[in-house]
């Protein structure tokens, strides 16, 4: 079977690989984009995009998204704090999101095929990768992108494997909105006894709820039950304050109106899980996530805040590095650019994660966060330029101190 010639081949279309293959193609470029995810099956992830993202790509704003202004985060003793969003963020259908930028990469010219492909152990003669098809079909390219998430095959052939300890776990449940659209609120709540938190997260048709912790401390007997409880405590707020009810004793005397919503829940809610990267501040150091002819990006590279797990801004914009570098005509300059441009802020946030998790003041790290933000409208303020990605880590200490004599 004749195999077709690219300049590039760019196996994933999530964020990442439409976004590079976007540009490239724009260009001139000849771009196979392979989209190995099944019909209607979304990524595993809260959806958000960030301010900071979208004021970096406006455009993003026209796939369907809802605009998020306020937020309820609870810390992992229930204490709950109101932030107003000097800025919106956005929360998207993950199926709705990755379908507008892989539909404009193919209007840009990207040629894209629907299944998983493989990549061939040696190269053909001349020095181009080839991918092969389930079916016998076969592509050849001059540049290899691999943008296809954290478990990633080919990454781990080009970089090497992550272990364990840096991967983290999302998981969760994809259920209906309230029926009064104003209970349908925007939650964060740090676990207790966990490095991790839980979301709600209200997209146009549906809701979001989930948990993020580390794989190595990964048990999902308990995390589900947690998570079941606080999607409960959701459907049965008032006022918009959520009674949360982690511990198995509180559990055990769920009311007669919290149990009947989980039956009905139950019947409705469509269940996802992932794996995102979680790197430590070596594997940063040492890594590599591109060579003269094939390149890493999003989640493939690791790029994900080890803290959050948020992934889809540094997604976005390693493929915009990376396009840049192929059309300077030195693939392996983006390594460069990468660690120039985000390097340091996933670096910083790499040896923020145990402390940021940790304990703080006899209490962890979370509780205390929470509580001196009910104290000083300057921390405050600041939780919600993190919550909105305006915030990075590498000032966040010495802006909380500064804040933190702001007048109440």
């Amino acid at each position: 079977m004749k195999s077709e010639v690219f300049d590039l081949l760019v196996i994933g279309a999530g964020p990442a690989g439409s976004f590079a293959a976007e540009h490239l193609a724009r260009a001139g470029k000849r771009v196979a984009l392979f989209d190995g995810r099944p019909p209607r099956e979304a990524k595993a992830c809260g959806g958000g995009v960030t301010t900071k993202a979208l004021k970096a790509w406006p455009h993003l704003l026209k796939a369907a998204g809802r605009s998020i202004e306020q937020v309820e985060m609870y810390s992992p003793n229930g204490r709950r704090i109101h932030l107003q969003l000097a800025e919106p963020f956005a929360i998207y259908s993950r199926r709705h999101f990755d379908s507008y930028l892989r539909r404009r990469a193919q209007e840009a010219g990207a040629q894209v095929f629907a299944g998983r492909v493989s990549v061939q152990n040696e190269k053909a003669t001349g020095g181009v990768w080839t991918v092969k098809g389930k079916n016998g079909e076969r592509w050849s390219g001059r540049v290899l992108v691999a943008a296809d998430g954290a478990n990633s095959h080919v990454a781990k052939r080009l970089a090497g494997a992550l272990p364990p300890s840096e991967m983290e776990v999302a998981f969760g449940y994809r259920a209906p909105l309230p029926k009064d659209e104003r209970d349908a609120v925007t939650v964060i709540a740090f676990l207790p006894h966990w490095s991790g938190y839980a979301w709600a997260f209200p997209r146009l048709d549906h809701l979001s709820f989930g948990i993020a912790t580390t794989q190595n401390n990964f048990d999902h007997k308990s995390l589900d039950a947690l998570l079941w409880s606080f999607m409960t405590s959701y459907y049965t707020a008032g006022d918009g304050r959520i009674e949360l009810s982690w511990t198995e004793k509180e559990q055990d005397g769920m009311s007669e109106r919290r149990a009947e919503v989980e039956a009905k829940l139950r019947l409705s809610v469509e269940r996802y899980a992932a794996r995102i990267p979680g790197l430590s501040v070596e594997t940063w150091e040492k890594r590599r996530a591109a060579g003269k002819d094939w390149a890493l990006l999003g989640d493939a590279a690791g790029f994900a805040d080890p803290v959050t797990g948020e992934g889809i801004y540094y997604a976005l914009r390693s493929a915009e590095l990376f396009a840049e570098a192929y059309l300077r005509g030195d693939v392996s300059s983006y390594e460069k650019s990468w660690r120039a441009d985000f390097g340091d802020e996933l670096r910083r946030a790499a040896k923020m994660r145990d402390r940021f998790y940790g304990t703080f003041l006899g209490a962890p790290f979370t509780e205390r966060m929470i509580q001196f933000a009910h104290c000083h409208r300057g921390i405050r303020n600041v939780l919600g330029e993190l919550i909105a990605g305006e915030q990075g880590y590498i000032d966040l200490k010495s802006k909380l101190a500064r804040r933190a004599f702001l007048p109440l």
